[in-house]
């Protein structure tokens, strides 16, 4: 295939899978015996409107922390029910408000739209009014969801706010400067490279630009300059695609004294608490969330 034909062929597919309904949750992992408690909310944002669901938690005394959540699907795939589980999940457990953010995807809304439209987000959410406090405030993703929730941590920091307590980055994909073939992967194998370099082309047409520190934020010296950022969770998985730089990006965070913690999953692969059998699993992960997430708004 043609350099100038790939873009033609990924914007199709990335249409193609829009109309879709989405990935599957395995009902191992759909956590539907737990309450939900949820209004939609519309956010404006700098590129337009976009739609969240908040999960309530249990009523208390005061105004609950909040937790803006950012879904996964290779930034062009706009499914975020499939975090339901996790939102209610964190509810329950966590005592937050979990906002799901159903944000603009490519090929119509490129990088770096998405980006900018989460930040947006998590400034609207910090503001008062909304039921919850937004001094007490979190943000998240997995997979492509975790690359816009580190970005917006990092704009968080260059802009000056809103305060962040806690990024949780679950498998996200934090190098795509480097294409997918050259990344180690002992799990998906080679089957799903060129769907990943298609979404890549997506998102990210210009080589140039997913050199970009908000796009690529474990790759050269991008990582460089993070003192001061919002203190993050990393979660990574041992055959996935995007373990090493998950992991890379959890050492830089480290140094500039922000790591709170490195949960290295062994023998698992991208997208395990998703469409894998074992609840088991997938429950850790999101209890270790909940207890970073409590301790992280605990004042």
């Amino acid at each position: 295939m043609s350099i100038a034909a790939r873009p033609l062929v990924a914007d199709a597919l990335a249409r193609l899978l829009q109309l879709g309904p989405g990935p599957r949750l395995a009902p191992e992992v759909a956590f539907a015996e737990l309450p939900a408690c949820t209004e939609t909310v519309t956010i404006p944002t700098r590129h337009g409107d976009v739609q969240a669901v908040v999960y309530w938690p249990a009523a208390s005394g005061d105004p609950a922390p909040v937790y803006v959540n950012f879904h996964g699907g290779g930034f062009v795939i706009r499914h975020p029910v499939q975090d339901d589980p996790f939102c209610r999940y964190l509810a329950a457990n966590a005592g937050v408000a979990v906002v799901n953010v159903d944000y603009d995807v490519a090929p119509r809304h490129r990088f770096p739209g998405p980006v900018e439209e989460a930040y947006d987000a998590v400034c609207w959410a910090a503001g008062p009014g909304h039921g919850w406090d937004g001094s007490r405030l979190c943000v998240g993703g997995q997979s492509a969801g975790g690359s816009l929730a580190a970005g917006t941590a990092r704009l968080a920091l260059e802009q000056g706010g809103p305060a962040i307590a806690l990024q949780v980055l679950h498998y996200p994909p934090l190098d795509l400067a480097t294409r997918p073939r050259d990344k180690r992967g002992m799990g998906r194998g080679l089957r799903f490279v060129p769907l990943e370099e298609l979404f890549d082309t997506v998102y990210l047409p210009s080589p140039e630009t997913r050199r970009d520190r908000l796009a690529s934020p474990a790759w050269g010296s991008n990582g460089d300059g993070l003192s001061g950022i919002a203190p993050a969770l990393v979660i990574t998985c041992e055959f996935d695609r995007l373990h090493d730089e998950g992991a890379a990006y959890a050492g830089m965070l480290a140094a500039a004294g922000a790591l709170r913690g490195h949960l290295d999953l062994v023998g698992v692969d991208h997208g395990y608490n998703l469409h894998g059998r074992d609840r088991a699993l997938a429950e850790n992960s999101y209890a270790q969330i909940a207890k970073h997430v409590i301790a992280a708004t605990a004042d």
